[in-house]
C-alpha cells in the first residue's frame, strides 16, 4: 500500500514554484488513489499530466499495483482547505451550518479559525414601520459548518 504522507510530499515538492495546492488525497481499497488539486488561478490538464508522471516516477505501478487519478477541484465541489476560502474572498457562496441553516452571502474574510460571511437580512430599525434590508456579517468557525460551496452566476 502506498504511504499517503510520502505521496503528499512528492506532490507538494512537484507543486513548488506554482500556485497549485493539494485539496485532498484519498487512497481507497485496492490502492485506488484520487488526488484533488486547486490553484489560485486555474488548473490545466498539462499540470495534471505532469503531476501524474511525477507520481509514477516515484511509485512503481507494477510493484505497488495502484490506479491514479489527478484532477482539479470542481467548481461545484465544497471548499475543503483554507486556501480555497482565501481564493474565494469577495465571491458569493452557499453555507450549510451544522445546525441545518442554509445561507447565501459574500465571503468577506478568512483566517485559520474560520470565516466571515456577509448576508442580506431584513432588520427592523427602531422607530420604523417596515424592516429594511441590511448587510449583516456573521462569523463561522470551520467546525460549525457542513459545507461551503461557490455559487456559479451567469
Amino acid at each position: 500500500m502506498i504511504d499517503k504522507m510520502l505521496l503528499e510530499q512528492v506532490l507538494t515538492k512537484g507543486m513548488e514554484g506554482t500556485d497549485l495546492f493539494i485539496v485532498d488525497v484519498t487512497i481507497g481499497k485496492d490502492n485506488n488513489i484520487v488526488v484533488e488539486i486547486d490553484s489560485d488561478t486555474s488548473v490545466d490538464i498539462d499540470e495534471c499530466v505532469r503531476l501524474t508522471r511525477l507520481v509514477e516516477s516515484h511509485f512503481d505501478r507494477d510493484k505497488e499495483d495502484y490506479d491514479l487519478e489527478i484532477g482539479s477541484a470542481g467548481l461545484t465541489s465544497p471548499l475543503k482547505v483554507e486556501r480555497q476560502y482565501h481564493k474565494n474572498i469577495g465571491n458569493e457562496v452557499e453555507v450549510l451550518t451544522a445546525d441545518g441553516r442554509k445561507l447565501k452571502g459574500v465571503l468577506k474574510a478568512v483566517d485559520s479559525e474560520g470565516f466571515v460571511l456577509t448576508t442580506e437580512q431584513k432588520v427592523k430599525k427602531e422607530g420604523q414601520k417596515r424592516p429594511v434590508v441590511e448587510a449583516v456579517d456573521s462569523t463561522f468557525r470551520y467546525e460549525e459548518i457542513k459545507y461551503t460551496k461557490y455559487i456559479i452566476q451567469f
